[in-house]
C-alpha cells in the first residue's frame, strides 16, 4: 500500500474521531435546554463534557491539518469551496469555548441563560457545517480542469449535502443523549435514555438516506457490506437502550458511525474530491498527494506525536469516567 493510501485512511480515521468523539459533546449541548430542567442538571449536563470537550476538538485540528500536509491540493479545492459553512463551524466553536468558561462567573438567571443559548447554539451550527463539507467531499463539486469551483459560493449547498448535514445532526442527537445515559445518575439519566430510545429511528434516517444515495452513485459491493453494518449497529443500539445497556448502547453508535464513514469514504476512493461536472476533472489521492519526502517526514511525525495524544486523551476518559449527579454538583460559586 502506497504512502499516498496509507495517509488517505489516516485522514479519514481522524475524520472519524472527530465524528465520534465531538459528536457526543455537541449532542449534550444540543439537548441542555431539552433535558436540564433547572441550573442543576443543566451543570451536571456540561461537567460530564467539562474535561473533554476542548481535546475532542483537536481532531478536527489533527484532520484539517493532515489534509494540508498530506493532500494540500484537496485541502484547497474543498475549505475554498465551502468557506462560508467552515467560517461558522468556527465562529460558533469559539462562542461556545467562551460560553462553557463564562456560564459560571455570575450568579445571575439571566447570565446562565445568554450563555446557556450560545452553548446551544455552538453545539447545533459545527455539526451542521462539518456535515456538509464532509459530504461535499465525498458527492463532489462543480471543478474545471484545474481544480477549481465553478459556480457562485453556494455550489456546496444541495439537497444531497443539506442531508448530510442534518445526518450528522442527528447522529450527534443521539450519540448525546446514550452518552448522557451512560455518564449520568437519576432522573436525568432516565429521561436521557428515554430521548434516545425514542429519537434514535427518526433521528438516523438522514444519515441511512444520505448512505443510500452514496452507494446508489459510487458505491461497491465491499461498501454496501459496511452500509448494512451501519444499519444492524444502529438496530442493536436502539435495543441496548430499551434494555438498558447504555454502555453498549453507546458502542453500537460508535459501530454505526465508524461502518458509515467507512461506507462514505470507500465509495469516495480513489477520487477525493469528485468533479460533477466532468469525472476526468475530479481530484485524486495520487494527484493531490505532497511529494513522497513529505508524506515520509509526517509519516515519522505522526508516529511519535499520534500515540502520545491517544494515551493522553485516554488517561483523560479513564480519569473522569465515573457517573455524575445532581448530587456532585456544589453550590453556585462567584469570586
Amino acid at each position: 500500500m502506497s504512502l499516498e493510501t496509507i495517509w488517505f485512511c489516516i485522514i479519514v480515521a481522524f475524520w472519524l474521531g472527530y465524528l465520534f468523539l465531538e459528536g457526543f459533546d455537541f449532542g449534550v449541548g444540543m439537548l441542555l435546554p431539552v433535558l436540564g430542567r433547572d441550573n442543576t442538571e443543566r451543570r451536571v449536563m456540561i461537567n460530564t463534557i467539562g474535561p473533554v470537550w476542548d481535546g475532542n476538538e483537536v481532531w478536527l485540528i489533527v484532520a484539517a491539518g493532515a489534509m494540508f500536509a498530506a493532500f494540500p491540493s484537496w485541502y484547497a479545492s474543498l475549505f475554498s469551496a465551502t468557506y462560508l459553512p467552515l467560517l461558522l463551524v468556527l465562529l460558533a466553536l469559539i462562542g461556545r469555548g467562551v460560553a462553557f468558561e463564562y456560564r459560571g462567573k455570575v450568579d445571575s438567571a439571566r447570565w446562565r441563560r445568554n450563555w446557556d443559548r450560545v452553548i446551544v447554539l455552538g453545539s447545533w451550527i459545527p455539526p451542521l457545517g462539518v456535515g456538509l463539507i464532509l459530504t461535499t467531499t465525498v458527492l463532489g463539486l462543480p471543478l474545471d480542469e484545474h481544480g477549481n469551483r465553478i459556480g457562485g459560493a453556494f455550489e456546496s449547498v444541495r439537497w444531497d449535502t443539506l442531508l448530510g448535514a442534518l445526518a450528522v445532526v442527528g447522529f450527534a442527537l443521539v450519540h448525546g443523549a446514550a452518552f448522557l445515559a451512560l455518564k449520568t445518575a437519576g432522573d436525568l439519566r432516565e429521561r436521557a435514555r428515554l430521548f434516545a430510545v425514542r429519537a434514535l429511528p427518526v433521528a438516523l434516517l438522514p444519515l441511512f438516506a444520505l448512505l443510500a444515495v452514496v452507494q446508489w452513485r459510487s458505491g461497491a459491493l465491499w461498501t454496501l457490506v459496511a452500509l448494512a453494518v451501519a444499519v444492524v449497529a444502529a438496530v442493536v443500539a436502539w435495543r441496548k437502550l430499551v434494555a438498558d445497556r447504555d454502555g453498549q448502547a453507546f458502542a453500537a453508535l460508535g459501530v454505526t458511525i465508524a461502518a458509515a464513514v467507512v461506507t462514505l469514504f470507500g465509495s469516495l476512493y480513489p477520487d477525493v474530491l469528485p468533479s460533477t461536472l466532468d469525472p476526468a476533472n475530479s481530484l485524486t489521492v495520487a494527484e493531490t498527494a505532497s511529494s513522497p519526502y513529505t508524506l515520509e517526514v509526517i509519516t515519522w511525525v505522526g508516529a511519535f506525536g499520534a500515540p502520545a495524544v491517544l494515551v493522553y486523551q485516554g488517561w483523560t476518559y479513564w480519569v473522569f469516567r465515573k457517573r455524575i449527579s445532581a448530587a456532585h454538583i456544589p453550590p453556585v460559586h462567584t469570586p
